[in-house]
């Protein structure tokens, strides 16, 4: 190993004081910000927010300071259906009622998961692996898909916000202590040799606290419910005594297997063409696993503009971060000037970010709108987020094709659009990837 020794160290503070430029930047930076004095200008003028294919322009929503992304967007498509179908103005689903849902939904995953690693040594990686992150907000579409199968959906005005499923950090602190400190009952328990019953019965104990928890924490969720509404046209409708899943099948009409996740994962250890899963990744147990088909980005795009053609916004997760203005909804690979002006040269391409823990998909999105050139090309991006209207163009971005490129890593889209071929890799034996593999990151 070698020390920095302070002659090397005088020979770096030579060739920073030769160069006059840095002079200039350490004054605007220190000044001004990093990212605000390396912006430039053209990236505004190339991504104004003008697109061939526009799908909606409906009131942006708002996960605020939670990481309930992938059930905003996953929701955003929804009620964007509904909107159209029933006339309806400013409306929303419940984000919450999800929320709940996945909370009680991944503590039973978490305690399962224990069990089912109770023969490896607290030191091992998977069981580190859990006991670091119990549970978390975040998810992934194969996994809100699971949610809405077995509790439905309601209307926002029916299960409203609380301040937990706004604000989810005091309730995630808990939660997760209340979580190990269960992993550690179950493992003792079952180091002292109980039987499965009475496992079970304490485990049932567990989750009724935790549920006790949630529900006053969020609110309990609702049975039933009735529904009313007017119309664009003023007219009233109304609905007594409705379920959850019974409000989804009517209102909401979507049939979630006709849905499938495509992935760019341009890495080694990914080939093309193959279906992949997660190992220990999902959030409802009996449900099915999450699984996705990698394509190269070029047929990942196609998808994505075939079924906006077809009239229908796209959930889409990227690393929303990465090269990113969020104050004017700009999403540019080259939107700050490091190298001309840092002489800093990032050289990282998307397989090398993923490989060295440099990028990963950290947040979910909609599709709902691109530019197309004449040869039916895209240019740019239309980018619905859910981080309310005060950011971007009314809280939509615009993001360049160089940066979906780069930084999109997943899109859902209808089996229809997909060729015999990728459906057939789609529905083959998934490979199975690490728990901690870049392409289980979950959506924030």
């Amino acid at each position: 190993m070698h020390s920095l020794e302070q002659n090397f160290t005088d020979k770096l503070y030579a060739a920073y004081e030769a160069n006059p430029k840095y002079a200039a930047l350490e004054n605007a930076i220190s000044h001004n910000g990093l990212l605000v004095s390396l912006e430039k200008r053209s990236s505004a003028v190339d991504n104004t927010p003008v697109f061939s294919i526009d799908l909606t322009k409906d009131k942006v929503s708002n996960q605020k300071a939670s990481g309930r992304c992938w059930m905003f967007a996953a929701l955003n498509t929804f009620r964007h259906k509904m909107i159209s179908d029933f006339q309806l103005e400013d409306f929303e689903l419940s984000q919450a009622h999800t929320f709940f849902w996945d909370k009680y939904e991944k503590s039973n995953w978490f305690l399962e998961q224990i069990l089912a690693t109770v023969d490896l040594e607290l030191t091992s990686r998977k069981v580190k692996f859990l006991l670091d992150t119990p549970q978390q907000d975040g998810g992934q579409w194969d996994m809100v898909v699971s949610l809405f199968e077995k509790y439905g959906v309601v209307p926002k005005a029916i299960y409203p916000e609380s301040v937990s499923s706004s604000n989810s950090r005091e309730l995630n602190q808990m939660l997760n202590k209340l979580l190990r400190q269960d992993a550690q009952i179950l493992r003792e328990l079952v180091k002292d040799g109980v039987d499965p019953s009475t496992l079970q019965v304490k485990k049932e104990e567990l989750l009724q606290e935790i549920f006790n928890f949630l529900a006053m924490n969020l609110g309990l969720p609702p049975r039933r419910f009735d529904f009313s509404y007017r119309d664009k046209e003023n007219h009233f409708h109304s609905e007594n005594n409705l379920t959850p899943q019974e409000f989804y099948r009517k209102y909401v009409d979507l049939h979630l297997d006709d849905y499938v996740s495509i992935i760019n994962a341009p890495t080694a250890d990914k080939p093309y063409g193959r279906s992949y899963t997660v190992e220990m990744l999902g959030n409802v147990v009996g449900s099915k696993p999450v699984r996705y088909l990698n394509v190269e980005m070029d047929r990942l795009k196609e998808l994505a503009i075939a079924q906006m053609q077809a009239g229908e916004t796209v959930w889409f997760g990227s690393d929303v971060g990465q090269s990113s203005n969020r104050k004017a909804g700009i999403m540019d690979k080259g939107i700050y000037d490091f190298t001309s002006s840092m002489d800093l040269h990032l050289t990282q391409d998307k397989a090398g970010r993923l490989d060295y823990s440099e990028s990963l998909m950290t947040h979910a999105m909609v599709l709902t709108g691109v530019d197309l050139d004449e040869d039916g090309r895209s240019k740019k991006w239309k980018v619905e987020n859910s981080w309310g209207d005060k950011v971007g163009n009314k809280g939509y971005f615009v993001a360049s094709d160089a940066w979906m490129d780069q930084y999109t890593y997943q899109i859902v889209v209808r089996k229809e659009f997909l060729s015999a071929e990728e459906l057939v890799a789609y529905e083959a034996e998934p490979i199975v990837l690490a728990p901690w593999d870049p392409m289980g990151a979950l959506a924030k």
